[in-house]
């Protein structure tokens, strides 16, 4: 909860709070077990902020029977547009998930004022065309051999049009509309549209929407998680019982789209530590139906409309979740503890795993000086007057026959009046005549040398391809 007042805490502009909220502030931070630092770091954004006043008002915080705890600063954070799901939207693999509450809370709780026939108005609205076809199951039930109820195929031939119509002249009894219930087993509803003539996955003639269940967390946890990954959510139903249905956006184009696309959203869910019902991966698949009651508990329209927009806006934010690149980071991070550096290969021009370019025109000795630094770290001696650091090289030749470029070596050795007391701390690959694009030898190379440790690589060649 710490990390969640925190941040509620930053989203909160002191200079529009009044005194005693400020004050307040300073309370429940110190009930929730917070330094004053905390309080006197984000008072230093006001112009009324006096040097030493938080720490005396501090020191008079001494609690009392109805203490003003941490919920006051979040509410006054969403009061101006916060929310607890994090800052950045992004779950991280180690994330905790946890409902920012005083502990009470022990499931959803519909308006006092629940309109039940509004509630399956909205959900057909949202999700359904007027003259598209909408499957649901209220009493076409029955128990299998365990003693769960077991919906069947329900009723398939009505729009969505002619359902909302028959709510609406029936506004105090759903009933009315879509038949009675069993109260204790509830009202289900397809969340895709049908042909009229059945209920299977090829009597579906749009898959737009994907069913995302999971009875392992609590339903705040179902909740706080479906925000913070940003699922397109357009219709959050309370089921009555342990869960909520997600009712979310694949837009796929045909069932095969639509296969790929719910089994790469179940196993996003699954590395983000929730366990899905797979079951629920059919197009044709019923949810909970919004509107009615089981076993006492209403099943209600908990939200719309949540998230991202579309599984396209969606797929950019998985991309950005799981793209493997490192975290933005602050240099205040570093500046007590600064990295070490790379060790130096050419001291003042070159560090261990930096790259180094050298241009020049045709015939300018580009080779040669190359070659002249292959000897300089294979036997650490300068090159152009910088120390080198011994090493091993791969000198990669793109440019002449492999008989040159031994003898080109050998030569460059003798001129230099150095003995090759360490030529086998140079490797040449010899390519000349079985030169690649750079996309394609980039990988090849990195195949070659995975199990050869090399100080420096040195590709020489005027072109790739």
């Amino acid at each position: 909860m710490d990390s969640n007042i925190l941040s509620a805490l930053r989203a909160i502009d002191i200079s529009q709070l009044t005194r005693a909220d400020w004050i307040a502030v300073g309370m429940a931070l110190k009930e929730e077990g917070f330094p004053c630092s905390v309080w006197d770091d984000w008072s230093r954004n006001d112009g009324r902020y006096h040097p030493g006043e938080c720490e005396r008002l501090w020191k008079g915080f001494h609690g009392s029977p109805n203490p003003v705890k941490g919920g006051t600063i979040v509410q006054m954070a969403k009061d101006r547009g916060w929310t607890m799901f994090g800052e950045d939207g992004c779950l991280g693999w180690d994330d905790a998930i946890e409902y920012d509450g005083d502990g009470s809370f022990t499931g959803f709780t519909p308006p006092a004022a629940w309109n039940p026939v509004q509630d399956l108005i909205t959900y057909l609205e949202l999700l359904f065309e007027p003259d598209e076809h909408v499957g649901y199951v209220t009493n076409d039930v029955w128990k299998d051999a365990e003693g769960r109820w077991v919906p069947s195929k329900g009723v398939y031939d009505r729009t969505s049009a002619e359902l909302i119509a028959s709510l609406r002249r029936h506004p105090d009894d759903i009933g009315a509309t879509v038949g009675d219930w069993k109260p204790e087993v509830g009202a289900w509803i397809r969340f895709n549209p049908v042909d009229g003539a059945g209920v299977k996955n090829e009597n579906v003639t749009r898959f737009t929407y994907a069913l995302v269940e999971s009875d392992t967390l609590s339903v705040a946890e179902q909740d706080a998680i479906y925000r913070k990954l940003e699922l397109p959510v357009a219709a959050l139903v309370y089921s009555g019982g342990k869960s909520l249905h997600a009712i979310v956006h694949v837009d796929a184009s045909d069932y095969d789209e639509y296969r790929k696309r719910v089994d790469f959203l179940y196993d996003f869910l699954g590395k983000n530590g929730i366990a899905i019902d797979k079951q629920n991966r059919n197009p044709s698949r019923l949810s909970r139906m919004p509107g009615v009651t089981r076993n006492g508990n209403r099943q209600y329209l908990a939200a719309t409309n949540i998230g991202r927009k579309s599984w396209v806006d969606w797929m950019d934010f998985v991309e950005g979740v799981t793209d493997e690149l490192p975290d933005m980071e602050p240099l205040s991070a570093y500046r007590d503890n600064p990295p070490e550096l790379p060790e130096e290969l050419i001291k003042g021009i070159l560090r261990r795993g930096h790259k180094m370019l050298i241009s020049g025109s045709s015939k300018a000795g580009k080779s040669f000086l190359l070659m002249e630094l292959c000897i300089a770290i294979a036997e650490g001696r300068s090159w152009l007057g910088f120390p080198c650091k011994k090493g091993r090289v791969l000198y990669v030749n793109l440019e002449i026959d492999p008989a040159s470029a031994v003898n080109r070596f050998l030569k460059i050795y003798e001129a230099l009046g150095i003995r090759p007391d360490n030529a086998d701390s140079i490797v040449l690959w010899n390519l000349r005549g079985h030169a690649v694009p750079l996309d394609q030898l980039v990988p090849k190379l990195i195949r070659r040398v995975r199990d050869q440790r090399f100080d420096a690589i040195i590709i020489d060649g005027r072109r790739l391809g």
